[in-house]
């Protein structure tokens, strides 16, 4: 099995002040790795502030990490040279939040398409590039005479989106880091966008890192997730194990927020009160049951069966994680 990117024990720290350092560790060391031969849509979940959009832009290679090592193909990516390093940002494409900052507003959308085919010199001339182009709007679900030659603010959200993914596809990629793709779509699109990113998994063989506060899409498009509560592992595995039977106190509280279908039914499955408070369990150092943050927080992660990883003291019966990479308690893509 050939392991494509490989994080060990990665970390990132963001220091702040001048004369007196503030000193944040916004995501703590986390072993993660993507195969070659099995692509797969992982979901990496949690609030605002948990670590999520921190994790995607380290392992894109777009923020440095603080310790810890990230390769690609076997090669360190702080030792590679300039075509590996070009290589790894062709096959490592991201798909950012917003849809409109990724514009700029004097250049018509057409732009962001044939720039990377430039860039990258994909196409001879200028017919190879159109017929790229094209084919990769229609990829998309986009009509490429109601797309090109439009400026930005002349298309909706979920168009502008949808050219980001095509974008990415252009670049025939082995992994995309999509953050947040659908949080700035109306629902009417967010179904449209997920299956689109879904038929890259199952038809291009592209693996994708999802990241979300949304469960329930998270849910729809994934084949594993991980939950990050202030930057820490909390509860990792197969996404309809950690959904459907969560064991942590905190992704718990997260799938007791999710609204039910029906109307009469109460929201929460485990617990009536949606507080942080009522779900810590006492004499638990985990990340989430320790609200003191001087006090440096269990890192212990242990083995709940064979599909699902969880750091709490509800699982301290079981074995601790002989494996650091998380990804050894995936299942393989549906």
């Amino acid at each position: 099995m050939g392991t494509l990117l490989e994080a060990k024990q990665v970390s990132k720290e963001y220091i702040s002040g001048t004369f007196v350092k503030n000193r944040n560790l916004a995501l703590k060391p986390i072993s993660f790795s993507i195969n070659d031969d099995s692509p797969s849509i992982t979901a990496i979940a949690g609030e605002s502030g948990s670590g999520k959009t921190t994790f995607a832009r380290v392992i894109a290679g777009i923020l440095d990490k603080s310790s810890g090592s990230l390769r690609y193909k076997d090669k360190d990516i702080n030792q590679m040279n300039s075509e590996d390093i070009l290589n790894f940002k062709k096959e490592v494409q991201t798909i950012f939040q917003d849809p409109f900052e990724v514009y700029n507003p004097f250049y018509k959308v057409d732009h962001v398409l044939t720039t990377p085919i430039k860039k990258f010199g994909l196409a001879e001339n200028k017919s190879d590039i159109d017929e790229m182009i094209i084919s990769a709007l229609e990829e998309v679900g986009l009509r490429p005479d109601e797309t090109l030659g439009r400026y930005p603010h002349q298309l909706s959200g979920g168009q502008r989106q949808r050219i980001m993914v095509a974008r990415a596809f252009l670049l025939k990629p082995k992994i995309i880091i999509a953050d947040e793709p659908v949080s700035m779509v109306d629902a009417s699109l967010r179904a449209t966008i997920l299956e689109e990113i879904k038929r890259l998994r199952e038809i291009h063989n592209i693996s994708v890192v999802y990241i979300t506060h949304d469960l329930t899409t998270a849910y729809q498009v994934a084949d594993n997730i991980i939950v990050l509560y202030k930057g820490q592992v909390v509860e990792a595995g197969d996404v309809e194990n950690v959904i459907n039977k969560p064991v942590h106190p905190y992704t718990q509280l997260l799938t007791d927020c999710v609204p039910r279908p029906d109307p009469d039914q109460k929201w929460s499955k485990t617990s009536g009160d949606i507080t942080i408070k009522s779900r810590i369990i006492n004499g638990c150092n985990c990340a989430f049951c320790n609200q003191n943050e001087s006090v440096e927080s269990d890192r212990k992660i242990y083995e709940f069966n064979k599909k699902q990883i969880v750091s709490c003291k509800v699982a301290e019966k079981k074995k601790i994680c002989a494996n650091e990479d998380i990804s050894a308690y995936f299942t393989k893509k549906k």
